[in-house]
This record gives C-alpha cells, structure tokens and sequence, in this order.
C-alpha cells in the first residue's frame, strides 16, 4: 500500500491481491460523506484518490489515511468472515424455506396432525408462523 498526499488530493494505492475490489468499495464507501473519492484501477493496483469535500490540511489527510486502512482491515475481516459462513447461512435459510413449503403443503387441522408432520409451536416459540389474523383478529372483526 502506498500513500500520496498532492494539492490537496490523498492517493491510496492498493494491491487487488491483499485488499479485493469489493472490500475496497466497502471502505471508501464509509467516506463518501466527507470526501469525493475516485477509483482507478491499474493491473493488480487500485489507486483510490481522496478530494475533501472541505479543505483539510496535510495532517488531517494523513489521519484519513490513517482512518481507510483501518477500514480497509474491518472489511477484510468481514468479507472473511462472511465467506467462512457462507454454508451456515445458506443451510439455514435452505432450513427455513424448506420447513414453510412443507408446512403449507401440509393439510392439518389440529396442533397434533402439524406435529405429526414434524413441526411444533415449540418450533415457533416467537408465534412468527401464526398468521396475522389469528394473532391479531381479521380487520373485519373490528
């Protein structure tokens, strides 16, 4: 990573290999409110230029820089940490998808016939599967 400071302008340069391009949008897009930022990609580099959207001395470019690649490692970790959990999230909402088409297609009466078919209100203990209008009564009746 290299950083230049020009005219008012700060330069980041970044290697695409350690900083990939989503998680080098994901950081400058935390910006956007103090700075103009644009994005020049170069092979493996991507040069990120800082424009204040008001003046700001050297120092406080230097700190801004400072603020980036601290951002910069935030979004890796999360981008890391979304890709471990990727088959986590999938399985549960593959879970949960799976668990309401099969209960729609489930004909049942009674509490014990939904059981039967291997769902419980002790499955629900929120009551989010109970439709509105038993919960809350049918606007008709008000």
């Amino acid at each position: 990573m290299k950083q230049k400071i020009k005219e008012g302008f700060l330069t980041v340069t970044l290697n695409t290999e350690i900083y990939p391009l989503e998680v080098i949008y994901g950081a400058s897009y935390i910006f956007i409110d103090r700075v103009y930022l644009f994005l020049d990609k170069q092979g493996k580099e991507v040069a990120v230029t800082f424009k204040p959207k008001e003046g700001m001395s050297k120092k406080q470019l230097e700190n801004l820089a400072g603020e980036f690649t601290n951002e910069l490692l935030s979004c890796v970790l999360r981008a890391n940490l979304s890709q471990e959990n990727k088959k986590i999230r999938q399985h549960i909402v593959e879970r949960v998808l799976y668990s309401s088409v099969n209960i729609e297609k489930c004909d049942c009466e009674t509490e014990e016939e939904v059981s039967d078919f291997g769902y419980s209100s002790e499955d629900d203990p929120l009551g989010i599967a109970i439709p509105w209008e038993e919960k809350y009564g049918s606007q008709d009746q008000k």
